[in-house]
């Protein structure tokens, strides 16, 4: 059928290359992001172009009426303090899912060690009886092997997400006094180290483990990408705990400093009156920072592990050829260098002038990589693919051309744009949704409410046509491999994706620093404004992530099924529709704990800032300080302790099912989850992004409109206040972590799936 023009030695060089250049430049941006200094002294000027993105600029002129050295002191201490908080709770739970870690490795060992009684006998292939495979005892160990693998790349791309946004938060509000277009390009150097040293590490760590691998499995490639999977179970299991225990931890702190400060106490958002305000600040960081970079790389893992399992028992994995097995490495290596060119078009080649240009600059950064990476997937499936081969398609060989496959990933490419757009289109205040649930506040909570849920409801439509077209494409052409592929299409773009996401909390904190730092009303204007953009941006990520998880559960789904050896899954057989209904149930299941674990967090948090109000003297006076310690206290210690039990129900379903009921029953479960968790993890992340933007929109006052509804402390900037505070565990606990349990639960399933089908279903064998 041909082979790729591609050679393999070029494969083996060309992956790791585009990790490596990643790698730099994620460093580059970094030291450019740290050539903004933090202290009081004059910086010398180094070269003649003063204003080549301020930052040789003097950064202590031109902050007016003042004292600028206690505005920088001041920037230096409340970063210190943030990111003292945020490396503290990081440390803290990753002790707890160290633990949680170390015994789900041994879990697997065990599970998948005795699926041959631990024999260390070489075993029929599973898809081709004629051959022979390694050992079970072998696929045990080395699942083990990447899971441990997976799951701490996973903790450090969390770990070093947040430590660089911590570190670049003051530099963005001391930038912020010099015009928008400085401090918007070092939030968003920020956000690309994140984005770049997540998508680099990730492709590199899988690339250096399939090659270590081989060195033991050789010619058994289908137990060698079998034993690779559980790389993607690492990352996302370790990205739930993230997402969840993030979760909690920022919307406790959150809730707590808005119903107190703002509604009971009328001061603005970020007062440093306000003892819940560096809790909040820290959220920011190991929420959307943290268990976000662990989520997309989560999701990046198990697309491509969902991929290279298809691709092992399909004619890329039975003749050997490296090239074609290794095409998933290779988009996301043409997707980093991609990402690269996309960046310096917001860092460099275009500068910001102005307020109103700060969200078409970060659209733009999404639909120039999109268009950009068509181009690049174009290249890679011609140099890259034989003219044609064939897909595993559950028991038969489908044959596939090399644009067939062009076309599955462009079409998850340009679905992920599409559920971005409509993801804007609900959540941004520049359109009419937002500004008509803006527009209900002016009759109280109770409207703004009603019309939020009805906009997130809506949202979904689009999106689901969205997925559903590609999904349809996708399978068409090249069965689940296709889907697959179409899933990292959609990723392929996640260092572009990352460092707009990452943008918008590190833009968050920067307003939060502006304001404790007691500076300027105009640069707190400029720091509101950088944020609401980065709240669509977030926003934008969201969908971004459940679209993709979507995607990638349905791959992993059919990569389960067939290793499970089911021919067929028949919905009206009462073991399958027992797992579908029981699935389509999990989701609201975990949805009610983590929003109750925010609720009852929140709870502790409103008491303690109503009580340092009520007893601290001068508080309110501004002449004594708060307790900020305690909060974050109250923050960590619930979001550890109530982040166990949905990551226990996420992480314990597919094994109490798979064990007891089977594998039909799990398959059910499977689809069920998949089919309910999509809709209501896109309704709730848009449905919590309106109302926060809603509330932005009356603060801001851009328009004559939404001068109607305000100033801050109006009633319907009451209204609008607590909208928002409804909106914060959906928008950043319930709904981000819904795209996790879809993904986890699949990927955990093709994990175990050698167990189940040996010995899973005990109750029926009774």
């Amino acid at each position: 059928m041909g082979a790729a023009i591609l050679s393999e030695l070029l494969t083996e060089i060309l992956i790791p290359v585009a990790a490596v250049i990643g790698i730099a430049f994620a460093l580059v941006q970094w030291m450019l992001v740290s050539s903004v200094k933090l202290s009081p002294e004059r910086q010398p000027s180094t070269t003649t172009n003063n204003n080549k993105n301020g930052y040789t600029d003097y950064l202590i002129e031109e902050e007016e009426g003042l004292n600028d050295h206690n505005v920088v002191v001041k920037c230096a201490e409340i970063q210190n303090a943030i990111s003292e908080g945020a490396t503290s709770f990081l440390f803290t739970e990753y002790q707890y899912v160290g633990i949680f870690m170390v015994a789900f490795a041994i879990l697997i060992f065990l599970f998948l060690g005795s699926v041959e009684s631990f024999s260390t006998k070489m075993q029929p292939c599973t898809y081709n009886k004629e051959k022979m495979c390694k050992s079970a005892l072998a696929n045990a160990i080395f699942s083990t092997v990447s899971f441990l693998l997976g799951a701490i790349t996973s903790l450090f791309s969390g770990f070093l997400g947040m430590k660089i946004a911590t570190y670049a938060n003051a530099r963005t509000t001391l930038e912020a006094r010099k015009g928008v277009g400085k401090a918007f390009i070092t939030a968003f150097r920020s956000g690309a180290v994140m984005g770049f040293l997540l998508a680099a590490n990730g492709l590199l760590v899988l690339y250096i483990a399939i090659n270590l691998f081989k060195l033991y499995y050789g010619d058994d490639w289908e137990g060698l990408f079998e034993a690779i999977t559980g790389y993607g179970l690492g990352g996302s299991s370790m990205a739930l705990f993230g997402r969840v225990g993030g979760g909690i931890y920022t919307k406790a702190a959150d809730v707590g400093a808005d119903l107190v400060g703002k509604v009971e106490r009328n001061i603005p958002e970020d007062d440093p009156r306000n003892p819940a305000v560096i809790a909040d600040n820290v959220g920011d960081n190991v929420g959307d920072i943290a268990g976000m970079g662990s989520d997309l790389f989560g999701s990046y893992a198990e697309a491509s592990c969902a991929a290279l399992v298809v691709a092992s028992i399909s004619s890329f994995g039975i003749n050997h050829e490296l090239t074609a097995m290794l095409y998933p490495l290779l988009i996301s290596s043409m997707g980093i260098v991609v990402c690269l060119i996309t960046t310096l078009f917001a860092t460099d080649f275009f500068e910001i002038k102005a307020v109103k240009e700060i969200e078409p600059s970060l659209k733009n950064q999404l639909i120039i990589s999109t268009a950009l990476m068509t181009a690049g997937i174009a290249v890679v499936s011609w140099i890259g693919l034989p003219p044609s081969f064939t897909i595993y398609n559950f028991g038969v060989q489908k044959v596939v051309k090399n644009w067939e496959l062009f076309f599955c990933v462009a079409i998850g490419l340009w679905a992920g744009l599409v559920i971005g757009f409509v993801t804007e289109y609900y959540t941004s205040n520049a359109y009419s949704p937002v500004q008509d649930v803006a527009d209900s506040c002016r009759t109280g909570a109770a409207t703004n409410v009603i019309f939020g849920l009805a906009l997130g409801y809506k949202s979904v439509i689009i999106p689901i046509f969205a997925i559903a077209v590609s999904i349809f494409v996708s399978f068409s052409l090249a069965a689940m491999y296709g889907i697959a592929v179409a899933a990292l299409g959609m990723l392929s773009t996640i260092a572009t994706g990352l460092a707009i996401d990452a943008y918008g909390p590190i833009s968050d904190n920067a307003g939060g620093i502006a304001e404790m730092a007691g500076m300027s009303h105009r640069i707190r204007e400029r720091t509101d404004a950088l944020d609401a953009a980065g709240n669509t941006t977030a926003a934008i990520g969201k969908g971004f992530a459940i679209g993709s998880a979507a995607l990638v559960s349905l791959a992993l789904f059919g990569a389960f099924v067939s290793r499970a050896e089911i021919s067929t899954v028949d919905v009206l057989t009462p073991k399958v529709f027992i797992g579908l209904i029981v699935g389509a149930m999990l989701p609201y299941w975990f949805s009610a704990m983590t929003m109750k674990s925010v609720g009852s967090a929140a709870l502790k948090m409103v008491e303690e800032v109503r009580r340092q109000f009520n007893t601290i003297p001068g508080l309110m006076e501004g002449t004594a300080k708060p307790d900020y310690a305690t909060c974050v206290k109250i923050s960590t210690d619930a979001s550890i302790k109530e982040m166990i039990p949905p990551g226990a129900l996420v992480m314990l379903t597919p094994l109490i099912v798979g064990t007891l009921f089977g594998v039909e029953t799990l398959s059910g479960v499977l689809a069920g989850s998949l089919v309910s968790g999509v809709q209501i993890a896109i309704s709730a992340s848009n449905t919590g992004g309106a109302w926060d933007n809603a509330k932005k929109y009356i603060e801001a006052g851009a328009s004559e409109h939404a001068r109607t509804l305000g100033p801050k402390g109006s009633e319907p900037h009451k209204a609008a206040v607590i909208g928002d505070t409804i909106g914060d565990p959906l928008k950043d606990t319930s709904g981000p972590s819904l795209n996790i349990l879809i993904k986890l639960m699949a990927v955990e399933s093709l994990v175990f799936a050698p167990f189940f089908a040996r010995h899973g279903g005990l109750l029926f064998k009774i």
